[in-house]
């Protein structure tokens, strides 16, 4: 597999290989960890982290899985993202990754994720090479998304769905590795001021869950290992 640089702006140097390395160290972590990935932490990651009033530890939760496919180019390794169509009822025009429900006939979150994928951008699964996983993500909407980490060695086909995916496009990963890039905003929801991480590139706003899964990727591609 092609050793792109994935961080070449920061203290980090790590390539494919390292990446792999260090997704596969933290083993199946589900709940979030401490800096130091060996204590879990007593709630789950989530829209919450901005926002404790969102968590809810009795919420009924729907499991869900996505893929976070790290696209390794050479010089600079890229994340591909999907932009939903615009008439979708839930999430339309938004950035985000290929992934949905865990089905009744998914062995596991892993197979839901590879799916998905393959549904929504018509990527086969024999081109990715999953290497671990972030850590479980709580949607204020009620979903326990597992964010499958997965390399892939271009070139590959892409066939997006029509129906669900309006674009598909990359992203340099040194972009959300940049703490610069990282921003937060607001918006008013329900009498409260909701606050979520950003990341801008070009005409792209990626936000909300995307943008905390991509903060979680980024603590653990930079932290001391």
């Amino acid at each position: 597999m092609e050793q792109g640089s994935v961080f070449s702006t920061g203290q980090v140097a790590v390539n494919a290989e390292e990446l792999a390395r260090r997704l596969a160290a933290r083993g199946r972590p589900g709940r979030r960890r401490s800096p130091d990935s060996r204590a879990e932490l007593d709630r789950p990651r989530g829209d919450h982290d901005l926002n404790p009033d969102f968590f809810d530890p009795a919420q009924s939760l729907t499991p869900a899985a996505v893929l976070v496919p790290i696209v390794t180019r050479v010089p600079e390794m890229t994340v591909l993202l999907t932009r939903r169509t615009d008439h979708l009822y839930d999430h339309a025009g938004q950035v985000s990754f290929p992934g949905g429900r865990v089905d009744p006939g998914d062995r596991n979150a892993e197979a839901a994720a590879l799916r998905e994928t393959e549904e929504e951008i018509g990527l086969p699964r024999r081109y990715i090479r999953l290497v671990g996983q972030l850590d479980t993500y709580v949607t204020r909407t009620g979903f326990e998304v597992t964010p499958m980490v997965g390399l892939v060695a271009p070139p590959f086909p892409i066939v997006p769905d029509s129906f669900e995916v309006a674009e598909v496009f990359e992203v340099p990963l040194d972009l959300f590795l940049d703490p610069a890039q990282r921003q937060t905003h607001s918006r008013r929801f329900e009498g409260k001021d909701r606050y979520f991480y950003v990341f801008r590139h070009g005409d792209y706003q990626i936000w909300g869950a995307t943008a905390g899964m991509l903060v979680n990727l980024a603590q653990v591609l930079t932290e001391p290992c």
